[in-house]
């Protein structure tokens, strides 16, 4: 939890690994994801490296793995998935898994091409056999009295008077051509036929009407039968090569009716062995995949595993006897020693007997930051990330954000209603995590609700206190501990009057306040309810606002306390603070004293109700020096004794701020700047004048080595400004000075929204009560109960569509906001790059979510 306020500290390790122990004592690194390498080869071409060749045999049996799992799920064969990791085998192991695979892979295509032309087989003898039946229905057609008529309209009137003189009486002797074509050809090829034989052709055609299998695609596709009668060779081969144009597919078809039922006896005959042999050939290709499908995910497993070891090792240098292996690598100090048990333990494995070495080293480059998160943290962590990521050391807004974020979120979203629905479907999420996260869903909306599962459920739970507090409960109010109120009306009276007021200083208030939240008896004062929800809201948001940005100014002071930079400190910490308390934080002690010494019952005219002076004109006044108006009878327009005085002195104070912010740093920078030009360079010694401090300095801040001056060491001159000319200096002081004045009234404006958003929610619950469900509860009888039931329905869904989705949505990305701009901008630079360590779980993660994509 320690690295969750302040990233870990890293170093930059230099690692020698033996060449046979390297494979090893990789592969327990990525079982342990602690250590980022570093590419030591950049201008090395990839298909230049040493280990290309191991790189491409991975690819290649991944390729393989593919074939078979697209098979398997083309089958529907459900693989098995443990959940368990293997380890990476041995480089040895390598050639079994390849001659596994290669077995596989060409088993598996031997039998889909014996199946595919077993199928094509299958098909043409289908085809055939519907040929032969609905051709038998053609020639016997021609053979009725038709025919006559028939051949008057294929060769017209003269030719058969020709044809019969010809032949002395004799019957023409018609052609014809058989085949099948794909339905939606159909009436394009009838069409061709007519142009280019001219209408000397006869087409019949017969739908088939069950769907016939495509053995290439496996797709179900509609055919037609067709027949074409035609005189002459001539047309014979016009038609054919029309056929073949069209892809349809010609069959031999008897004319004489024995031949045919004879072939149609011998199709049929061989369609059984046919259906037989394709039966045995689909269950020996089932049991195939089936074996396979156990072991797939374990197979892929392994791959992926060789393939990152041997992308890594590309990552290192070879010394010049080739026979070691030089990396550099950022690790964590605390994970040093785990480092070095893994190494020892890959070492092991491989059966070296040389030990690896690993060596810290200095530098100038700044480290990766490495915030430790777990299921709950990492999600809240993903927030900020999404910002920057943190520059290394510095103050992570992470831990804070988990309590302020739901917070602030639930004074916009505040309804216990609302928040329980919200809190229910995060604890559902939350209860459900193993099942869930093993379904691993391709839905992206889905995938970010069960990622922010944890501010969901805290959002909500924050949401069940915000309204109760609000005494908010779906826009209605709970009556928990009765009210400080006793009114003496009807209640036709308090149902239909809307102009109701509750005066605090009539006799109908107790004075005595609700124990908890609001009373639940402004619900029948809807004339001055938003006008008392509105002074609550409005000044609860202000005070939360400036609390949250002096916290995250003082989050700053602890930057600042690392580097030792007490320069920043005195020249920006302090007067950021001061600016802030003498402006905006005392706004916020006057409404704590305006809510303790004002009261609507009291008997002292000057501290009645009447006489409490406006926070925001007090405010005004107070800064433009403007005295206020005190001929205003009893009523005085200061609060205590001499606050006109303290408040000209905290106004003052506060504007010298400003320039103490401009222009503080800047002038000690350039003293610093002449002082260590004239004093001689000495050594670095920490508070013990131990001079080995400055390695423990130098590797926590990655600053150069042996010597520095002394005013640099003590924050008179250096902390990052050592190569910066002045005028740049100047120029980034006044920008962050001016940023920050203007940004401290601005962003306490900006959690206005805090107040504007909460109103707005409640008003709109209040609409969808009034205008939906009340509608429905005002039905009397049986009619009523169905009208209810619908009504219910449609307001259950517009609740949760709208006002627990849409306005959750909206209360969360202002929040957001909040934290990013108002909160961050105080002390977070977002500067620095995620360390991103060499880990077999990200790697498998990654590409099993790439191959489902």
């Amino acid at each position: 939890m320690g690295s969750l306020f302040r990233s870990e500290e890293m170093s930059l390790c230099q690692l020698f690994l033996q060449s046979e122990a390297a494979y090893a004592c990789v592969s327990e690194l990525g079982e342990l994801g602690l250590v980022q390498f570093r590419d030591l080869n950049p201008d090395v071409n990839a298909f230049q490296r040493k280990f290309v060749n191991e790189v491409r045999r991975c690819d290649e049996m991944e390729r393989k793995l593919r074939y078979l799992e697209k098979e398997i799920k083309k089958d529907g064969i459900p693989m098995l998935d443990t959940g368990e990791s293997p380890e990476a085998p041995q480089p040895r192991e390598m050639i079994d898994l390849e001659a596994t695979f290669e077995k596989l892979e060409n088993e598996l295509r031997e039998v889909n091409q014996n199946a595919e032309a077993l199928k094509r087989n299958y098909l043409e003898l289908t085809e055939l056999k519907h040929i032969l039946r609905k051709t038998q229905v053609f020639f016997d057609e021609m053979a009725d009295s038709h025919r006559e008529e028939e051949q008057v309209n294929l060769l017209g009137e003269e030719g058969i008077r020709a044809g019969g003189a010809g032949a002395q009486g004799q019957n023409l002797k018609l052609g014809f051509v058989a085949g099948v074509i794909l339905r939606e050809r159909l009436p394009a090829f009838e069409r061709m036929l007519w142009r280019a034989c001219r209408g000397n052709v006869f087409l019949r055609q017969a739908m088939i009407e069950d769907p016939l299998e495509d053995p290439s695609t496996g797709d179900k596709v509609y055919k037609s039968v067709f027949i074409i009668f035609f005189q002459g060779d001539q047309l014979k081969t016009r038609v054919k090569k029309i056929c073949e144009g069209f892809r349809a597919t010609l069959y031999p078809c008897p004319e004489a009716p024995t031949d045919r039922r004879e072939m149609a006896m011998g199709v049929m005959t061989r369609i059984e062995d046919l259906h037989t042999v394709l039966g045995q050939t689909q269950d020996h290709r089932h049991r195939v995949l089936v074996a396979a499908a156990k072991n797939l995910k374990n197979w892929f497993v392994k791959v992926r595993k060789i393939k990152a070891i041997y992308h890594t090792l590309n990552l290192f240098n070879l010394d010049v006897t080739q026979k070691c292996l030089i990396a550099e690598c950022w690790v964590p100090l605390l994970d040093f020693e785990t480092i070095q048990i893994a190494l020892r333990r890959g070492t092991e494995r491989s059966g070296s007997s040389v030990p690896p070495i690993l060596n810290r080293m200095e530098t100038f480059e700044d480290p990766p930051t490495y915030n430790r998160t777990n299921k709950f943290t990492h999600a809240f962590q993903a927030l900020i990330n999404a910002y920057g990521v943190a520059s290394y050391r510095e103050m992570n807004p992470a831990p804070y954000t988990i309590i302020t974020f739901p917070f602030l979120f639930a004074v916009m979203f505040g309804d216990l209603g609302h928040g329980t629905i919200m809190a229910l479907f995060g604890l559902w999420m939350v209860l459900k995590e193993k099942p869930l996260a093993a379904k691993k869903s391709d839905n992206e909306i889905w995938n970010i609700f069960f990622g922010g599962r944890y501010i969901i459920f805290l959002m909500g739970v924050f949401s069940m206190y915000t309204g109760f507090v609000y005494n908010d409960i779906f826009s209605k109010s709970l009556n928990v501990f009765g009210s400080a109120w006793s009114i003496n009306y009807n209640t036709s009276t308090v149902m239909s009057n809307k102009a109701l007021q509750l005066d605090p200083a009539g006799a109908d208030y107790a004075q005595t306040p609700y124990p908890v939240g609001l009373d639940p008896v402004w619900q029948v004062a809807p004339l001055n309810k938003i006008i008392f929800q509105n002074a609550y809201k409005m000044k609860i948001s202000i005070i939360f606002g400036v609390i949250h940005m002096l916290f995250g100014v003082f989050v700053g002071l602890f930057n600042h306390r690392y580097f030792k930079n007490k320069m920043a400190i005195y020249c920006e910490f302090i007067p950021q603070v001061i600016f802030l308390v003498f402006l905006f934080f005392y706004m916020t002690l006057l409404m704590f004293i305006k809510w303790v010494k004002y009261s609507a019952s009291s008997k002292i005219v000057a501290y009645s109700a009447g006489c409490a002076p406006s926070i925001l004109i007090t405010f005004i006044n107070m800064v433009l020096f403007k005295a206020p108006d005190e001929n205003n009878g009893d009523c005085s327009p200061f609060m205590f004794a001499g606050q006109q005085g303290l408040q000209k002195f905290l106004v003052v104070v506060a504007l010298l701020c400003v320039p103490w912010m401009l222009l503080a740093k800047p002038i000690l920078i350039m003293r610093g700047r002449k002082e260590a030009a004239h004093q001689p360079i000495v050594p670095y010694s920490n508070e013990n004048g131990d001079a080995d401090g400055l390695n423990q300095h130098n590797n926590a801040t990655g600053t150069q080595g042996a010597q520095q001056p002394p005013a640099q060491q003590q924050g008179g001159a250096g902390h990052g400004h050592d190569n910066e000319e002045m005028s740049e200096i100047f120029i980034h002081q006044g920008i962050h000075t001016i940023e920050y004045v203007l940004g401290s009234v601005s962003h306490t404006a900006s959690y206005l929204r805090l107040w504007a958003l909460s109103l707005a929610h409640a008003q709109l619950a209040e609409v969808l009560w009034n205008m939906v469900l009340q509608n429905g509860l005002k039905q009397d009888g049986w009619i009523g109960g169905i009208a209810l039931w619908a009504v219910f329905a449609f307001w259950a869904v517009l609740t949760v569509g709208i006002l627990v989705l849409m306005e959750g949505l909206s209360a969360f990305l202002h929040t957001l906001r909040l934290h990013w701009v108002e909160f961050q901008s105080k002390f977070y630079a977002g500067l620095g790059y995620a360390f991103q360590p060499f880990s077999f779980e990200v790697i498998l993660e990654s590409s099993s979510s790439s191959s489902e994509d």
